[in-house]
């Protein structure tokens, strides 16, 4: 039998241990916060304004009970300083009357956000630059970027994309789940349509590069990839993929394709949706009941903005009865270390996808950006490279598109 001083000792021994474990965690944490105090950090891809008329969510973060993963003070919380909120319109039919309509609902949306941010402006304000989010940060408040995900809106008409530009759009993903009159979605059930870009997609690429509008990659096949990459004028980069060599998923990316995407001076802004970082267990009611909605709303097609909104609510509620099972930080970071092994510290960032499906354990919102760092920091990247991952690499790809379209005019 042991001794009561043995066991006292012991005892003592792990509240000692466990202390000192708190003290290094809280001193990682603080470390986190003053690196983030003192770098632009900026998440390239959410859809926020998708939450824009669900009932409860509030911008500026005040009302704590806000559903939206992204909002002022959440920001704030993560140490978040800039985040580019998507023009999101979902593949439909590709008729001319189809395209005047998601053109409409596209500039409805470019409105709505900047009335939002300007009902905020005393904490928030409209980017446009690349320099603009440094600005921003200087003057105390949030920088809010717009891209545009899915070149639908646009139907065949690229004088539009003028038009996107001039309402503040700066990247525009060039397709979404499924083919369109640009290129072939990497997700298409019917499969290539164009094998890869189609010839009306190549004129896109040229004019957003004449524009200074980023060509974002994410979404799009591996040949329509390859093809944008061979075009583009600039480097083009990924507002929210992830590598496939981790998670084998044809949303992400291969090493080929990172590898060459990093020849061509791209970055890759890594994903938070969980079924892009890790595969994990399936969950059958969950899936069951989405699938029931879609069937139930035409696959969330041809709906009207009362219908949709509905869809919508319905959609998250499945989520709160059937939680999903998420990967986490660490799991992320596991695909930092994967680019950063393959083409260095340059060609990766971060695009959460928050309001599209973005979350993990330990970063179910923006509030919890900053353990990503804390991640960071216990594998022993440097604040150098940590600059660079949150918003640096970003930034170089930006500002060469920028560049570019001044050296025409």
């Amino acid at each position: 039998m042991k001794s009561f001083p043995n066991i006292l000792f012991a005892m003592l021994l792990i509240v000692t241990i466990s202390s000192c474990n708190t003290s290094d965690d809280e001193k990682t944490l603080a470390k986190a916060r003053r690196i983030h105090s003192q770098i632009l950090t900026i998440d390239t891809h959410t859809d926020t304004p998708l939450m824009f008329q669900r009932e409860g969510f509030d911008f500026s973060g005040l009302d704590t009970k806000s559903k939206g993963k992204i909002d002022l003070r959440k920001m704030e919380i993560g140490g978040l300083d800039a985040v580019f909120l998507a023009v999101f319109i979902g593949q439909d039919e590709r008729t001319e009357a189809k395209y005047d309509e998601v053109y409409a609902r596209a500039m409805d949306i470019f409105q709505a956000l900047h009335t939002t941010i300007s009902e905020h402006a005393e904490k928030a304000a409209i980017a446009l630059t690349s320099d603009d989010a440094y600005k921003i940060k200087e003057a105390g408040k949030k920088a809010i970027y717009i891209g545009v995900e899915n070149g639908y809106p646009i139907g065949k008409n690229l004088s539009i994309l003028s038009e996107f530009y001039d309402m503040g759009a700066r990247y525009l993903t060039l397709c979404h789940t499924r083919n369109n009159d640009i290129c072939d979605s990497s997700t298409d059930p019917s499969g290539p349509e164009h094998g890869g870009l189609s010839d009306f997609g190549l004129q896109v690429i040229d004019e957003l590069n004449r524009l200074g509008i980023l060509v974002d990659v994410s979404h799009i096949s591996d040949d329509a990839f390859f093809q944008a990459l061979e075009v583009s004028k600039v480097p083009i980069f990924a507002s929210h993929s992830n590598t496939r060599a981790i998670c084998d998923n044809p949303r992400n990316l291969t090493d080929e394709m990172i590898i060459k995407l990093a020849e061509k001076g791209g970055v890759v802004q890594l994903s938070l949706l969980s079924s892009y970082v890790k595969t994990t267990e399936p969950n059958p009611a969950r899936d069951s009941a989405h699938n029931e909605l879609l069937k139930k709303y035409n696959n969330y097609q041809n709906l009207s903005p009362e219908i949709r909104k509905k869809a919508i609510e319905e959609w998250y509620a499945v989520d709160d009865i059937f939680p999903q099972i998420f990967a986490n930080v660490s799991d992320l970071v596991d695909h930092i270390d994967h680019i950063v092994k393959i083409v260095g510290i340059d060609y990766v960032g971060i695009g959460s996808d928050f309001d599209g499906g973005g979350a993990l354990e330990g970063c179910m919102d923006a509030s919890q950006m900053i353990n990503i760092t804390v991640e960071l920091l216990i594998r022993g990247y440097s604040k150098r490279e940590i600059e660079k991952i949150w918003g640096k690499n970003f930034i170089r790809v930006f500002k060469q598109a920028e560049e570019y379209s001044k050296s025409l005019k």
